[in-house]
């Protein structure tokens, strides 16, 4: 099974367990350029379902200090734990070129 295909199953297998609330540990967020989604981390992982796509990215090298992580894939990059208070995120979209500040809810 190929990456891609093991971690919808994997996105999808988390969603049938956790019921109708949502999986527990799952964080919304909203964006600039309309974009909201959700994201859930596992292991070294984010599990991201939006308005735009399901994504799942993988931890990257990157962020400054243990409160701010980076995840990527080929399509886009997320940088977690930005801001003074680490509620602020960053999404890039390399081929579009677009980059969307997010707040946590």
């Amino acid at each position: 099974m190929n990456n891609k295909l093991w971690a919808f199953a994997l996105m999808a297998l988390l969603t049938a367990c956790a019921g109708p609330g949502g999986p527990s540990g799952q964080q919304s967020w909203r964006c600039e350029h309309g974009i909201d989604f959700r994201v859930r981390f596992v292991d070294d992982s984010a599990l991201l379902e939006g308005t735009r796509a399901n994504e799942v990215l993988f931890r990257d090298a990157g962020g400054q200090g243990p409160q701010q992580s980076v995840y990527s894939n080929s399509k886009m990059r997320a940088e977690f734990g930005l801001g003074a208070n680490g509620r602020e995120a960053l999404l890039t979209y390399p081929a579009l070129p677009l980059k969307a500040r997010c707040v946590r809810d």
